[in-house]
């Protein structure tokens, strides 16, 4: 058996629901994304038919990667995301890597990202303030509220994300009820919008939605702290999945009906354009005031999802040991402070698309090994319990892994030192899995 750690891991408490579930998963995928991705895509694909496939794709991916992850957390129902489920379905090494990934980047960065889309959005409709110590101050903020309990983490993400859920609702009825739409059309009128589907732009675009979807596998990351996990997991995720991509269409193609594309290209601030043609100048500062609020529920699922990776490497791997401890109440203390610091100094230091693109190739990389683990351990595997076995099976996944694997390709040309940034700090993952393993044997079973 390997080593244990010098202290045992406080058990998880089962506390939140499958509504909390839910929300988390809604939460962490509605965020900075969807009020900023459009404004990087309409100049690639000037067509309201490509951007409406664009989202229903990513929509499809994510729905693809959810049945997978449901499958595996139904079989190890324990916290931590790609790190747990790699590290039993394949071995330590990748799952560490995964788990580094999410450390250094998959939940500091668009915490930061989110962080700065609500400041620029409340400095640019509320009042004039700077919009990097506005973000920093929310960071605080929700940081605060997710360093006392589970349970008020739970309500917290429940209530921040039905605020946000029914703003983006509004925004569709009203961008679809505007009395001058745009000439836009949301099916094909000639070739070209199909030839824009197979296009390079095509797949740099879905790396925007790919970012913007991040997040449907959020309850994963808090697998055990969730009652009665191998049902409501699932649940969560395909619920989480299933809403999200009827709100991604939705809120874009009325934000394409109700804003002139020459507007919207290049803008940061999609959702403040569109609002403003939608409701007026005086509208549109309102409904950006309510955008930034809800960007709240974003960095609140982030900041309650990261912190459960790291403190469960803390737990399995003595060098990182300092990252488990948690309250009297459960919440992890250094792990939630480590990674609120981080994003702040991301959020003061770098730039919004450069984050993304080195984030998201890391980000898609976890996820479509995770994904292919399934495979494998149909294969090597059959015998053991699968309390949810994923629907479409193998199709799913395999449509998945291609789908994810062209995004990367056409990420790595397009944004080749971005794509390398990614790649070294994975080496720095690695060394440090092998000072981690110098340094004592992990608890993970590798049998």
């Amino acid at each position: 058996m390997p080593e244990a750690t010098t202290e045992s891991p406080a058990p998880e408490k089962r506390t939140a629901s499958l509504t909390g579930a839910t929300a988390m998963v809604v939460g962490n995928m509605i965020g900075v994304g969807v009020f900023t991705a459009l404004g990087f895509q309409v100049a690639d694909l000037p067509s309201g038919f490509a951007i409406a496939a664009l989202w229903l794709a990513g929509g499809l991916v994510a729905f693809c990667g959810a049945v997978c992850y449901a499958e595996l957390v139904a079989m190890f129902p324990r916290s931590g995301g790609e790190y747990h489920l790699l590290g039993e379905a394949l071995h330590p090494a990748p799952g560490f890597l995964s788990g580094w990934t999410s450390i250094v980047a998959g939940f500091p960065a668009p915490v930061a990202l989110a962080a700065s889309a609500f400041g620029s959005y409340f400095s640019g409709s509320v009042l004039e303030f700077d919009a990097t110590t506005l973000g920093i101050g929310i960071i605080a903020s929700v940081t605060a509220v997710h360093l006392i309990n589970v349970t008020l983490s739970s309500r917290f993400q429940t209530v921040a994300t039905l605020g946000k859920v029914i703003l983006i609702a509004v925004l569709i009825v009203a961008g679809f009820s505007v009395g001058a739409p745009q000439p836009v059309h949301f099916l094909p009128q000639s070739a070209s919008d199909w030839q824009l589907l197979g296009s390079g732009g095509f797949a740099i675009a879905l790396m925007w939605v790919h970012y913007s979807y991040e997040g449907w596998n959020g309850a994963a990351y808090i697998a055990g702290e969730i009652r009665n996990p191998q049902r409501n997991v699932p649940l969560a995720l395909l619920l989480g999945t299933g809403i999200v991509t009827l709100l991604y269409v939705g809120i874009n193609t009325a934000f394409l009906n109700a804003a002139p594309m020459s507007d919207l290209t290049g803008s940061k601030e999609v959702g403040l354009v569109a609002a403003q043609h939608i409701f007026g100048e005086q509208g549109g500062r309102i409904m950006g005031a309510l955008i930034s609020i809800g960007l709240i529920s974003a960095i609140s699922a982030m900041t309650w999802a990261g912190p459960r990776v790291s403190a469960r490497m803390g737990e399995d791997y003595a060098l990182l040991g300092f990252l488990a401890r948690r309250s009297k109440l459960g919440a992890p203390v250094v792990a939630t402070l480590a990674q609120s610091a981080l994003a702040i100094v991301i959020l003061v230091s770098a730039k919004f698309e450069q984050i993304l693109m080195y984030v998201e190739a890391m980000l898609l990389l976890s996820s479509t090994a995770t994904v292919g683990s399934v495979i494998w351990l149909r294969i090597r595997r059959p015998e053991w319990n699968r309390p949810y076995r994923a629907f479409g099976y193998p199709v799913t996944p395999v449509l998945f892994i291609a789908m994810t694997s062209y995004t990367l390709y056409w990420a790595a040309r397009r944004h080749p030192s971005e794509s390398l940034t990614g790649l070294l700090f994975l080496v720095v993952g690695a060394a440090l899995y092998a000072a981690c393993r110098k340094r004592q044997q992990p608890l993970i079973n590798i049998d």
